[in-house]
């Protein structure tokens, strides 16, 4: 590749970040999970688009998949609360495997006998459109407060859900008939738990590490954390259990331990998150072929009615009736089973392993994801206030930043008292800080509290003093300055500027 054409390609995939970028507040407008933008952006690019772009690589396709969903999952543990999702875990883990199992065998009946599909090739597509995207889902719940059962309840399955589908994929997918089922059900309970393990285990050991080990700068904390989350996902798969389940529960292990520099890591694996789906949507629209899917669009529209309207209500019913789930939230979680980047990346394994019609079984997912994503979409929140489940204050959450200091034109300083400053002794109101400063926070002998103006800071304390963005100098000098000069600073002509430190 020479430089011009380095040049051409960065500046296509600048353009194409720009486009996507732009099209997320698109989505948040009309309702539609921004999948179908990015998924649009390929396709426009495509053979049959104005790019032009020849692209049928299914095994790169597969490879970037698998590695987008990596951090896609671990984005989406790190967001999960544990004290939303521990008490529906029961109830998750049924939906995720028992709900599974019900989904696969009703889809793949309904697309044998109402398409004509042989049974591997009905299997398959049966386990490859039973695999939910929260991303999908809370892309279009995001404004409404729903109770946190059913929040978490989705959160989790979408979590666990993609592990056992996987493994039915590929054994689908394999040369040869699939013998003994009870073998295969044996072999997912070993990979599920395996993942589980390695990845509890990994999750913990890294964030006792996290919390134990100073980084050199704080940048560095959202790189290592990311890299325990994808050394889960290498440790699970490399011990023949499921690398997925693994890297989605560390990283929901990371995400409670309650680790330094939170906020920074929390939006760098947001922004990561974006940018794997983005590159993953737009690179499953270049690989399929528009003009080949008329003849599949029927089939697509029978087989997601199949799964829609009978295959995932009958699951959830089947799942959640044990544990007295209301009807009210089993019908939204009914409708809320949108697929969304999974069921398409998972419908490469059978091209890449060669399965007779595997190129039709590609065709019909991408259709059944598409349609079926802009028909539940947009009704999803019209379902729940009908249901009267986006309704109460108790629901909703308030949207909490930890530190928008640049928003509001603000600075937070950490001060550090070491042994030999004259501060030690001097109480807080004695430091005189300008109007617009103030001492917040306190940390004394590893325990924090709000100081008082009558408090007496001490050697080997830390200070939290927040300023407005007019008085931060004058704050910073006048810390300075008592530090060198004691609570008399400026009284007895020590310099108040900080000059001569």
């Amino acid at each position: 590749m020479t430089v011009h054409h380095l040049d051409q390609l960065l500046l296509v995939c600048s353009l194409v970040l720009l486009v996507a970028v732009a099209a997320v507040r698109i989505s948040s407008r009309s309702g539609l999970p921004s999948l179908l933008v990015y998924l649009g952006i390929g396709v426009a690019m495509g053979q049959d688009g104005v790019g032009d772009i020849h692209f049928d690589n299914a095994e790169l396709t597969q490879v970037i998949g698998y590695a987008a969903l990596v951090v896609i999952l671990a984005e989406g543990g790190l967001g999960t609360k544990w004290k939303e999702v521990r008490p529906v875990l029961s109830s998750a883990a049924t939906l995720a495997l028992a709900g599974v199992a019900v989904s696969v065998g009703v889809t793949a009946a309904g697309a044998h006998y109402l398409v004509g599909l042989d049974w591997r090739q009905a299997f398959i597509i049966g386990a490859v459109v039973s695999s939910t995207d929260a991303a999908a889902v809370f892309s279009v719940l995001r404004r409404i407060p729903l109770p946190a059962r059913v929040t978490g309840t989705l959160e989790a399955e979408s979590g666990f859900n993609d592990a056992p589908v996987v493994i039915l994929v590929v054994a689908f997918s394999t040369a040869g008939p699939v013998e003994h089922w009870y073998m295969l059900v044996g072999e997912i309970a070993l990979e599920l738990a395996i993942g589980a393990a390695m990845g509890i285990a990994v999750g913990w050991l890294g964030s006792w590490g996290m919390r134990h080990v100073a980084l050199p700068a704080s940048g560095l904390y959202p790189i290592a954390v990311m890299a325990i989350a994808v050394t889960a996902y290498a440790a699970g798969a490399l011990a023949h259990g499921s690398g997925f389940l693994a890297v989605y529960l560390a990283s929901m292990v990371l995400g409670n331990a309650k680790l330094p520099h939170w906020p920074a890591t929390r939006g760098f694996a947001e922004g990561l998150g974006w940018i794997a789906q983005i590159g993953m949507f737009v690179l499953l629209g270049l690989l399929v072929t528009p003009h080949e899917l008329g003849d599949d669009v029927w089939p697509a529209l029978l087989i997601g009615l199949v799964l829609t309207m009978v295959a995932r209500p009958l699951s959830v019913v089947v799942s959640l009736t044990p544990f007295r789930v209301p009807w009210q939230e089993q019908t939204l979680m009914s409708w809320a089973g949108l697929r969304g980047a999974v069921p398409i990346i998972l419908a490469t394994i059978p091209m890449v392993n060669g399965v007779e019609g595997s190129r039709r079984i590609f065709n019909i997912v991408f259709v059944l994801v598409v349609v079926y994503t802009l028909v539940q979409g947009p009704t999803l929140p019209w379902l729940a206030r009908k249901l009267r489940l986006g309704e109460g204050p108790e629901a909703a959450d308030l949207g909490i930043e930890s530190a928008p200091l640049e928003r509001l034109r603000g600075h937070l300083l950490s001060v550090a008292i070491p042994e030999e400053s004259k501060m030690h002794g001097v109480e807080v109101n004695e430091l005189r800080l300008p109007a617009g400063a103030a001492v917040t926070l306190v940390v004394r002998d590893g325990k924090s509290f709000v100081p008082l103006p009558s408090t007496v800071l001490r050697r080997g304390d830390e200070l939290l003093v927040v300023a407005t963005d007019p008085v931060r100098d004058a704050a910073e000098h006048r810390l300075r300055a008592v530090g060198h000069g004691g609570k008399l600073a400026g009284w007895l002509g020590t310099d108040t500027t900080g000059a001569g430190r």
